[in-house]
C-alpha cells in the first residue's frame, strides 16, 4: 500500500504544469509583382506605455548578397527599429531567422521565452510589422492580457500581411 501511494504522488510531481502561452499565426499573402521580394517581418510585444516589452521574432535576409548583408535593411521595419531593433544584437538566438515564403506560419511562445519570462501580468499589444523591397509596409496590432484571462483575436492585413491571429492561454 505504501509503495502504491508513493508512486501515485511521484506521478503527480511529474505532471506538466500549465504555462502562459502565445500562439501567433502570421499569413504572408501572395502578391503578383514583376519583382517580388519576401518581406522582412518583426513581431514584438508592447506594454501599455507603447514601449517594446518583448521581441518575439525578426525575419530578414540573413545571407550576403551583391547588395550587402540583409541587416542593412532592418531599419526599414521602422516602428520595430525605433522601439527596440537598433539595440538588438543580430542574429539573436530564438528570435531572428530567415524571411518566410508566402503562406501561413505558426509561432508558439511560452513564459520560458527569454523576453516573456520577464513580463509581468497585464495588458499588452502584439505588433506585427512587415516591409518589402520594391513593395510596401504594414503594421498590425492585437491587444491581449498576459497571464490573465484566455483570449483570441485576429486582424486582417491589406497589402504586405494577411490575417494575423493570436490565441493566449494563461
Amino acid at each position: 500500500m505504501r509503495l502504491t501511494v508513493t508512486l501515485a504522488l511521484g506521478g503527480l510531481a511529474l505532471a506538466p504544469a500549465h504555462a502562459a502561452n502565445l500562439a501567433v499565426n502570421v499569413e504572408i499573402p501572395r502578391i503578383n509583382a514583376a519583382e517580388y521580394h519576401r518581406p522582412y517581418v518583426a513581431i514584438w510585444v508592447e506594454g501599455a506605455d507603447g514601449k517594446a516589452a518583448a521581441n518575439l521574432a525578426v525575419w530578414y535576409q540573413d545571407k550576403d548578397t551583391k547588395e550587402g548583408h540583409g541587416t542593412k535593411w532592418l531599419p526599414d521595419l521602422r516602428q520595430w527599429w525605433r522601439k527596440s531593433g537598433r539595440t538588438l544584437k543580430v542574429p539573436a538566438d530564438g528570435i531572428t531567422g530567415p524571411t518566410r515564403p508566402v503562406g501561413k506560419h505558426v509561432l508558439n511562445f511560452d513564459e520560458k521565452h527569454p523576453d516573456l519570462a520577464k513580463l509581468p501580468a497585464g495588458s499588452y499589444t502584439l505588433v506585427v510589422e512587415a516591409a518589402r523591397e520594391v513593395g510596401g509596409r504594414e503594421l498590425l496590432k492585437l491587444p491581449f492580457e498576459w497571464k490573465g484571462k484566455p483570449g483570441n483575436g485576429s486582424v486582417q492585413g491589406k497589402t504586405e500581411l494577411g490575417r494575423i491571429t493570436l490565441a493566449v492561454k494563461p
